[in-house]
This record gives structure tokens, C-alpha cells and sequence, in this order.
């Protein structure tokens, strides 16, 4: 059956569609909506986000041979993210991590937790370990900051983009000046029949609203900036996914002679888009240097300060100094990219702004 969260029913409520379908786009107000979520007075509903758990005494330590993270000394209610990958170190899931001390809590995509269950199922051999699809069990609640009314149970806290114990960051943007930190967030697990009580009282931002704030922190989406293809060092997701010292694992020695022989063959950027434009290009649209094509828009948004704004995976070899342009059939949009994966090390990076409008960080 396809998911409709019962905060459909709040006064305004309009449905997302693609990877956020099943809750609110927005309840009317998108931006307004936006900045409340930004400043922390406002929640959002994810609850069609998937939830699988795995309970037993080997959890963690098997977790841990199968994915890309270190999980051996996971601290109960420790926010970590961790990595599956195929033998080619393509991306397969990307899962958030908390364990509550007799279970660890993976909160996906909601496409990916069926296939995750199944997929976890299949590896489990003889180990004391116990898989199960809870998604319609539980819900998930985000914010950017901590909501005392929700509180009483497990809360994810998202590491980006802090670089995690044994990550590594293929930006040349300090840490301390990474426009992820202007976005801290938490998710919340609540039970799915009381979800409606958990946010009784508490203003509700649309899906738009947090994807907005994603895209502006930079912030890589399962789904949206993944394809077939995609390994975490073109997303820099070894800043929180992987960790390069840790043992064996599915993919080890894509990561491993990536990071240490040569660069990844694409890599993300921040697009600014020319805002003099009334509508926003679609998803999927290609992306130009010139007469070249060089990549795909993955991600964009209305940004409730720096108006549209932008994802894209694009070619690793395109000068960090080059106006970009979207092409949305015909109607062509220019892009200033801020370099988020670093094309070459050492390379000079400049940003390019002289026809934007409004406040930039």
C-alpha cells in the first residue's frame, strides 16, 4: 500500500511527490515555513522514511564486517551513518545509525528499507542477529534543533559535516567554515500510531523546507545525487560514512584505491542559480560548460535567503572556475558553482557571484 502520513490532514497540507511522497510538501507557506524549520521552531514530518532494525548480541560487530563504517564500540545513542557497497564500491545503501544498547536503528529511504531487510536477511548466516522492516511501526520527525516535546526516545544526530573518527573530507573548505554547520539535525523515532499526539502543538514545515536546508549544507541525498555509478568519495561522504582504517569490508578497494592512487571521476557542487528566472529547473536536467555537456542537476530548491539553489554531480576535470548552465529544454539557467569535492588538490577555487541577488555566505 502506498503511505499517507495523517499529517495530510493538517489545514494546507499539499503532498510531495518522488522520494518524499506520502507527507506535506508544504502547508501553504513554503518559505515562511523554511525559515521557521532553520531557526528551530518549526518540525517536519518524515515519517515515510524507512526504519529497520537489528536486534541480538552480534549487531554491531556483524554491521560492521558488512559496511563501510567502524560500529564495534558504538555507544548507545551515538549518531553514526554507515555505507553498503557493491564489490565495485558503488553505493547500494546509505543508512543512519543509532543504537539504543540491545538494538541498532537504521532510518533509509523509503524505498530502501524492504530491499534492506531482505538484503541484511540473506547475510545474517548463523550469527545472533534479527532483522525486521519496522517502518509501519515507527516514525521519524526532523528538526535543527532539540524538541524537548519529543525527547522521550531515540534521536538521530546527524554528523555532517563534521569529518568522523577515521573519515576524511575531499573539501578544501575548512571544517569550521562549512555551510553544513549552519544546519544542525536531528531525527526523531516516535511511534507510528502517535505520531499525530508526538507534534500536537508544534508548527509543521513542509518536506520542500528541509530539502532546501539540505541542499544549502551541502548535504548528499540516497536517491536524489546517487545513480548506479556513484562512489562516496565523488559525494564526500567519507567525511561521515567511511572509515578508512577500519578491517575488511564489501568495496574496501574501490575506496582504498580511490582515495589513495587517484580522484573520484565526479564530483558534487553547489550550484547558485541566476534568480531572475520565476520557475526552478527540473531534476534531471543537464548541466553545460560551455557547449559540453558535464553533468546532471540532482537536487534544487528556493532557498528562503539565497534563492535558488542547487545540487549537481558533474565531470571531476571541470575548472572549479567555470560558469556553469542548466538546460531545462530550452530554457537555459546559469549557474555559479561553489566547489563542495575538490577537483584537483591545490587548485586555486574562486566564487562567482556578480549577478546574484540577495545574501550569500
Amino acid at each position: 500500500m502506498t503511505y499517507k502520513s495523517p499529517l495530510l490532514s493538517r489545514p494546507g497540507a499539499v503532498e510531495d511527490t518522488g522520494l518524499d511522497a506520502g507527507v506535506a510538501a508544504h502547508y501553504g507557506e513554503p518559505l515562511r515555513e523554511q525559515r521557521a524549520l532553520a531557526a528551530g521552531t518549526a518540525v517536519v514530518d518524515l515519517s515515510h522514511r524507512g526504519v529497520v532494525t537489528v536486534a541480538g548480541p552480534d549487531r554491531l560487530s556483524w554491521l560492521n564486517t558488512l559496511s563501510s563504517q567502524q560500529l564495534t564500540n558504538l555507544q548507545p545513542g551515538v549518531a553514526s551513518e554507515l555505507l553498503l557497497l557493491s564489490v565495485q564500491g558503488r553505493i547500494e545503501f546509505d543508512a543512519r545509525v543509532i543504537d539504543d544498547g540491545g538494538t541498532t536503528w537504521l532510518i533509509v529511504e523509503a524505498a530502501e528499507a524492504a530491499p534492506l531487510a531482505e538484503w541484511l536477511n540473506r547475510m545474517k548466516f548463523m550469527l545472533r542477529v534479527e532483522i525486521q522492516d519496522v517502518s509501519g511501526q515507527w516514525a521519524v520527525v526532523g528538526s535543527t534543533k532539540p524538541v524537548d516535546q519529543l525527547s522521550g526516545g531515540l534521536v538521530w544526530e546527524d554528523p555532517w559535516p563534521r569529518v568522523s573518527p577515521g573519515g576524511y573530507s575531499y573539501s578544501i573548505v575548512p571544517e569550521e567554515s562549512h555551510p553544513g554547520l549552519e544546519r544542525p539535525w536531528f531525527e526523531y523515532l516516535v511511534p507510528a500510531a502517535e505520531l499525530e499526539q508526538s507534534v500536537e502543538g508544534l508548527p509543521l514545515a513542509g518536506a520542500m523546507a528541509a530539502d532546501a536546508l539540505r541542499i544549502a549544507a551541502w548535504r548528499p541525498r540516497l536517491g536524489a545525487e546517487t545513480d548506479e555509478k556513484t562512489i562516496p568519495h565523488e559525494l564526500d561522504l567519507l567525511r561521515t560514512s567511511v572509515h578508512l582504517n577500519k578491517g575488511c569490508y564489501k568495496g574496501q578497494e574501490t575506496i582504498a584505491r580511490v582515495h589513495n592512487l587517484g580522484h573520484p571521476p565526479r564530483r558534487l557542487v553547489f550550484l547558485q542559480l541566476d534568480g531572475s528566472q520565476h520557475t526552478l529547473p527540473a531534476v534531471g536536467s543537464v548541466v553545460f560548460a560551455g557547449e559540453r555537456k558535464v553533468g546532471t542537476l540532482t537536487s534544487v530548491a528556493q532557498h528562503f535567503e539565497m534563492g535558488p539553489v542547487a545540487l549537481a554531480v558533474i565531470k571531476r576535470s571541470i575548472s572549479a572556475e567555470e560558469t556553469l548552465t542548466v538546460m531545462d529544454g530550452e530554457e537555459p539557467y546559469i549557474a555559479a558553482q561553489e566547489v563542495i569535492v575538490a577537483p584537483d588538490a591545490g587548485q586555486v577555487v574562486g566564487r562567482q557571484t556578480g549577478f546574484l541577488k540577495g545574501p550569500h555566505r
